[in-house]
């Protein structure tokens, strides 16, 4: 079975987060707080754009 990178309904903003938590097996609130510490700590918050972009092209998991 393939896997895709997808958003998920258990969103909070998009999904985005949550669906490369469930990709990659990981526990969702995890990868939540690690995505908002990259954001708040890198320069020129570059976390954002990346964000919007994820959000535009990752697909809603319909199942």
């Amino acid at each position: 079975m393939e896997r895709k990178l997808k958003r998920s309904k258990n969103q909070q903003l998009a999904g985005v987060c949550a669906g490369i938590a469930e990709y990659f097996g990981w526990d969702i609130t995890l990868v939540r707080v690690l995505y908002a510490l990259l954001t708040i700590f890198s320069a020129g918050f570059p976390g954002l754009m990346i964000y919007i972009v994820l959000w535009i092209i990752m697909p809603l998991d319909n199942d």
